[in-house]
């Protein structure tokens, strides 16, 4: 049986050129960068090249790039720097309900370090109200922490009207576009945002490394101390061959975006319109147009979405219900519980994430199976019993 991967979002496969560039940064050019000598410089040349592909994907300067050890130390880094940085300024921060645990978690600490963090509701599509925002910030607010897109359920929040709010404000703004970057192309200075979070093996690069963009001028102070690496933004011996595999993947991000993301919207919204027409009580999460152009997330009423994934995955299916990072929880996913779905509906949900190599055949077996498994799962289902 072929393995069919549709979760892209939790993360993605490697680059066979992506790994071809890193080998020899593992054996053959092994030198530490911080070395002088030409084999410590060979990988400090690596790792300024990473940072030029890095810096032109998003439209950054060189010097504005940290290599970070992924998307999760990056929100760790914005949140606590510039919190830490700024405290004779203030001590507020704003967020959504729907980020990333990288981020909650982060503001929860901060909580316990006297900062006061206030989390904005979404609406139905999980989008994000930049009037919300503009009637959030007080005079001791520091940073606004918004992500670029969801996760969960893809909706793209509006991060351009959202920035113009901080910016009138004099207050630093965040995204996390971790699920964005490489996969729709985006400017930091179009965005307008001071601070933004990449992770490598979301677009095809390795695992164990990310990015921190910081806009010049941020006041920032680094959480990891140590040596001077990254100008002085974090301390560490460089992970050579992931910031080189970053590097590559950006490369080939920034040439085969656009073609990829038209072929993978087409895909998605197949399998949307094929799931939403063939399974009754089936209703789509996030935002149905601005959405990111891999996801899918649906909630299947009467069907739990455990059983759904397992019995998928007997078929050689891979998804997920809600978010990989929380898949041993139990508890309901909080960004569908944020869209105000019902703890029920938010366990018959689940997620597809689409990629490079993804086809329509595989889209169009997912839609033979899953209707056969979702009758399957309700005349087993208590709930849909007493609900007749």
């Amino acid at each position: 049986m072929k393995r069919i991967y549709l979760d892209y979002a939790a993360t993605t496969p490697t680059h066979p050129d992506v790994v071809k560039a890193m080998l020899p940064y593992f054996s053959d050019s092994f030198g530490n960068p911080s070395s002088i000598y030409a084999c410590g410089q060979e990988a400090k040349e690596a790792i300024e090249g990473a940072r030029a592909s890095v810096a032109a994907l998003i439209g950054a300067h060189e010097d504005e790039i940290a290599f970070t050890s992924g998307g999760t130390e990056a929100d760790n880094a914005a949140l606590k720097g510039v919190a830490y940085a700024n405290s004779d300024k203030g001590n507020h921060i704003i967020t959504s309900s729907i980020e990333h645990h990288a981020i909650l978690e982060t503001g929860h600490y901060l909580e316990t370090q006297g900062f006061q963090v206030t989390i904005l509701p979404v609406d139905k599509d999980g989008m994000v109200d930049p009037d919300d925002v503009r009637r959030a910030i007080t005079d001791k607010t520091i940073i606004v922490s918004i992500m670029n897109a969801n996760n969960e359920i893809g909706t793209i929040q509006p991060i351009v009207e959202i920035a113009r709010v901080t910016r009138d404000a004099g207050v630093y703004l965040h995204t996390d576009a971790v699920q964005m970057v490489g996969h729709i192309p985006l400017d930091v200075d179009e965005l307008g945002v001071d601070l933004l979070s990449i992770s490598a093996h979301k677009l095809y690069g390795p695992k164990g490394v990310g990015v921190l963009y910081t806009r010049k001028g941020t006041k920032l102070v680094s959480f990891m101390h140590g040596g001077e690496q990254e100008f002085g933004r974090r301390a560490g011996t460089h992970n050579v061959p992931g910031i080189v595999g970053l590097g590559k993947a950006a490369q080939i991000a920034q040439q085969e975006m656009d073609e990829e993301a038209e072929r993978v919207t087409r895909l998605r919204d197949k399998l949307i319109n094929g799931v939403l027409e063939n399974i009754d009580h089936a209703r789509l999460n996030g935002h149905p147009q601005t959405r990111l152009p891999n996801n899918v997330n649906v909630s299947i009423s009467y069907a739990e979405g455990e059983a759904m994934c397992l019995n998928l995955d007997r078929e050689g299916i891979c998804c997920s219900t809600g978010s990989a990072c929380s898949s041993a929880a139990t508890e309901p996913s909080h960004v569908l519980q944020a869209l105000g779905l019902d703890p029920l509906q938010a366990h018959s949900s689940l997620r597809f994430s689409l990629g490079k190599w993804t086809t329509e055949e595989e889209i169009d077996r997912v839609l033979d199976v899953l209707p056969r498994i979702v009758s399957k799962l309700r005349a087993m289902s208590p709930l849909l019993k007493s609900h007749h």
